[in-house]
C-alpha cells in the first residue's frame, strides 16, 4: 500500500493534458468481443449438443454477460461457431465451437430445434430482437462465403423463424443484392427458405407476411433482369417442388396487370379517348398479360361506373345510368363475345345494384338497355334468371326481370323480332 501511494505522489495533473482515472465510474469498459466469445464457447463446450441445455446456459449467461453490447458476436457463434470476418469467413486464429447451426445436421428437425434456442433467447432478452434481425440480414449478404450445406441450413432455419414470427420478412431484402442474384445464390437459397416456411405454415400465411412488408410483388427480383418473367420464375420454382409459390407469383403478377389496366382505362375514359383506341389497348393488354375476356368485362364495368358522380335520388339515378351506359355500350359489346363474359357482366350488374341501394330498381332497365344494344343476348339472360344469379337481392331482381324473361321465351318460341321489347 505504501509503495502504491509513493508511486501516485509524483503523478499530479500537469499542463500536458494527462488525466489519470481514479474513480470507477470514469472508466469506460474496453470493447472486447474476444473475451465474450471465449466465455460463450467455454459454456457451449460444457453443455455439448443438448440444445435444451444450450438454451438454459444462454438464458443464465444473459445475467452475467453483456448481450446487448455483444449481440453480433453471440449470434455469429450460435450460427457459425465463432466470430465472422467480413465476407463470412471464420477468423483463423479464433477458437470455435461445433455447437452451432453450421456444424449441425442438415435436416428440418435439427433446424426446428435450433429455432427454439433462438426463440427462447429472444423471448427472454427482448432487446436482442433488433440485433438478431441485423445479424440475419448480414448473414444473407455473406452467403457466398458459406458452403452449400451451410447455406441450406441457414435457409431452413430462416424459413422456420419467419414462420413463427421471430423474424420479419423485410430481412429478405438482403437477397436482392446484385452479386447474389447474378450468381444464382439468391434463388437457390430462396427455394430452401420457402420450402421450410411453407412447411411450417402455408402459402397463405407466407403471402400475408410478404404483403405486410410490400414484398409480395418483388419475388421475381431473385433473378437477374433478363430472367425476370413469370414463365422463368414458375419453371424454376415448380421444378424445385414449390408449385404453390409459382402459382402465387403468377396470380400476383396478374393482379398487378389488372390494377394497371383499370387505372389506365379510367384515365382514357376521363380524357374521352375514342373507343377504337381504348379497345385496341385493352386487347393488347389481354394478350400480353394473359387476361381473360370475363376479367376484362368486369374491369370495364367497374371503370365505367366509377367515372360518374351518381345522383342520390332513386327516381333520377335510373335515368342517369341509362344515359351513361348507352354511351359506353359499344365498349362493353367489344368484350362480350362469349356467353360466359355476358354472364359475368350480368352478375356484376346485379352485385352493383345490390351494393348501391339507389340502383335497386334500375337493374331491369340496365339489362334491357344492354340487350337492345347487343351487349347481352337472350341465352345468358335466361341462364342467369334460371340458376346462375347471385343470392344478393335475388327476389327483388328476379321479380323485376319476370316479364322481360317471359317475353324473351315467347319471342324465342315464336321466332319473333327480338329487338322490339318495350317499344
Amino acid at each position: 500500500r505504501v509503495s502504491f501511494m509513493n508511486n501516485q505522489k509524483p503523478q499530479k495533473p500537469t499542463l500536458s493534458g494527462q488525466r489519470f482515472k481514479t474513480r470507477k465510474r470514469d472508466e469506460k469498459e474496453r470493447f472486447d468481443p474476444t473475451q465474450f466469445q471465449d466465455c460463450i464457447i467455454q459454456g457451449l463446450t460444457e453443455t455439448g449438443t443438448d440444445l435444451e441445455a444450450v438454451a438454459k446456459f444462454l438464458d443464465a449467461s444473459g445475467a452475467k454477460l453483456d448481450y446487448r453490447r455483444y449481440a453480433e458476436t453471440l449470434f455469429d457463434i450460435l450460427v457459425a461457431g465463432g466470430m465472422l470476418a467480413p465476407g463470412g469467413t471464420l477468423a483463423d486464429d479464433m477458437t470455435r465451437t461445433n455447437v452451432c447451426v453450421f456444424a449441425a445436421q442438415e435436416d428440418l428437425e435439427t433446424m426446428q430445434a435450433f429455432a427454439q434456442v433462438f426463440n427462447k433467447l429472444i423471448r427472454r432478452y427482448k432487446y436482442l430482437e433488433k440485433g438478431f434481425e441485423d445479424e440475419v440480414k448480414k448473414l444473407l449478404l455473406f452467403l457466398k462465403g458459406f458452403s452449400e450445406s451451410e447455406r441450406n441450413k441457414l435457409a431452413m432455419l430462416t424459413g422456420i423463424l419467419l414462420a413463427n414470427g421471430t423474424l420479419n420478412a423485410s430481412i429478405l431484402n438482403s437477397l436482392y443484392n446484385e452479386n447474389l442474384v447474378k450468381e444464382g445464390v439468391s434463388a437457390a437459397f430462396a427455394v430452401k427458405l420457402f420450402k421450410s416456411w411453407i412447411n411450417e405454415k402455408d402459402i397463405n400465411a407466407v403471402a400475408v407476411s410478404l404483403r405486410k412488408v410490400n414484398m409480395d410483388n418483388r419475388l421475381m427480383e431473385l433473378f437477374p433482369a433478363n430472367k425476370q418473367s413469370v414463365e422463368h420464375f414458375s419453371k424454376y420454382f415448380t421444378e424445385a417442388g414449390l408449385k404453390e409459390l409459382s402459382e402465387y407469383v403468377r396470380n400476383q403478377q396478374s393482379i398487378g396487370a389488372r390494377k394497371e389496366l383499370q387505372k389506365e382505362l379510367q384515365e382514357q375514359m376521363s380524357r374521352g379517348d375514342p373507343f377504337k383506341d381504348i379497345i385496341l389497348y385493352v386487347k393488347e393488354e389481354m394478350k400480353k398479360n394473359n387476361i381473360s375476356e370475363q376479367t376484362v368485362v368486369a374491369i370495364i364495368w367497374s371503370s365505367v361506373m366509377s367515372t360518374v358522380e351518381w345522383n342520390k335520388k332513386e327516381e333520377l339515378v335510373a335515368e342517369q345510368a341509362i344515359k351513361h351506359l348507352k354511351q359506353y355500350s359499344p365498349l362493353l359489346a367489344a368484350f362480350t363475345t362469349q356467353g360466359q363474359s355476358e354472364l359475368t357482366l350480368l352478375l356484376k350488374i346485379q352485385e352493383y345494384c345490390y351494393d348501391n341501394i339507389h340502383f335497386m330498381k334500375a337493374f331491369q332497365k340496365i339489362v334491357v338497355l344492354f340487350y337492345k344494344a347487343e351487349v347481352l343476348s337472350e341465352e345468358p339472360i335466361l341462364k342467369w334468371y334460371k340458376d346462375a344469379h347471385l343470392a344478393k337481392g335475388k327476389s327483388v331482381f328476379l321479380e323485376q326481370m319476370k316479364k322481360f324473361v317471359e317475353w324473351l321465351k315467347n319471342a324465342e318460341e315464336g321466332n319473333q323480332q327480338l329487338g322490339s321489347y318495350g317499344e
